[in-house]
């Protein structure tokens, strides 16, 4: 840009000459040609002008485009960026042809529903052979939301100062999210009288009841974990509500052994096909 503005002042200034040119008849025996050759130099630097601006139309429209392609692909959207860069470059480093800079970055966008704040620094140190840079600090900023899961991995990844599995790990994280609410909304209306969910589709809690047995429940509890390494995985639990009466007369340890049972039959079947395995045995105890 600041090429293109000295470029624009020095066609100005070109301009202004051939109008006085124009206005002022030359001189006796002045060579009229310098006129000639002006327009003619004004004429080219504008065409390529053009030219220049339509391959940086162009190119813009490109990068808007994998912009917005990788948006749709990772359901992260950057809503606001700013730069500002400082040279750290001393004299002595000058003279060994080395150059220190540092990028203050400040970014803020969503994935999703969840909307977030990145403020970091970036060190670039380049010397005649190579170009190594670093990230210096990373401060991230979430707004409330209700899964407490992410406030731990947060602190992790400034700690860590990791923009890469920052982006990665809230990517899946959101991606699980929407499975586990996709999955129990399906079951609620598939089963509405046998599924409940206390705090909606978002719940991480979902309820089966027979409505033949009162007091009887089981109760799937769905975490989505992040480990230390930024690997996002699910953590399914089945709970046990049954009435004191049930555990008595259950001999063979039916309801002890659920949870155990419940994490096995996972394995085998996977998240959905075992959800609706329990639904389904007391959905038909309820019409026996």
């Amino acid at each position: 840009m600041d090429s293109q503005l000295v470029e624009a002042r020095a066609l100005e200034a070109e301009i202004t000459a051939l109008r006085r040119a124009c206005v002022e008849p030359p001189a006796p025996g002045e060579d009229t040609s310098r006129v000639r050759k002006s327009f003619r130099e004004i004429y080219q630097a504008d065409s390529e002008g053009w030219e220049l601006s339509k391959d940086l139309r162009s190119h813009l429209g490109h990068l808007e485009s994998e912009l917005q392609f990788l948006s749709t692909l990772t359901g992260i959207s950057i809503r606001h960026y700013s730069k500002k860069t400082e040279d750290l470059t001393s004299t002595e480093m000058t003279e060994k042809s080395i150059k220190k800079v540092l990028q203050r970055h400040r970014l803020s966008g969503n994935c999703h529903m969840i909307t977030f704040q990145l403020e970091f620094q970036l060190l670039e140190i380049q010397n005649e052979e190579s170009l190594s840079s670093v990230i210096t600090d990373l401060s991230i900023i979430m707004e409330p939301t209700e899964y407490s899961e992410l406030s731990e991995f947060v602190s992790r990844a400034e700690e860590r100062r990791d923009l890469f599995m920052f982006f990665r790990s809230l990517h899946f994280f959101v991606e699980w999210c929407e499975y586990r609410k996709r999955t129990f909304k399906r079951f609620k209306e598939k089963y509405p009288e046998a599924v409940h969910l206390s705090e909606g589709a978002s719940s991480s809690c979902m309820g089966i009841r027979n409505p033949s047995r009162p007091g009887f429940e089981l109760v799937i509890v769905w975490r989505i974990q992040i480990d230390e390494e930024g690997k996002v995985l699910p953590k399914l639990d089945l709970l046990t509500k049954v009435p004191l009466q049930a555990l008595e007369l259950d001999k063979n340890g039916v309801i002890e052994t659920a949870p155990l049972s419940f994490r096995t039959l996972l394995g085998v079947l996977g998240i959905e096909a075992t959800l609706e395995s329990l639904i389904k045995s007391l959905h038909t105890e309820a019409s026996n």
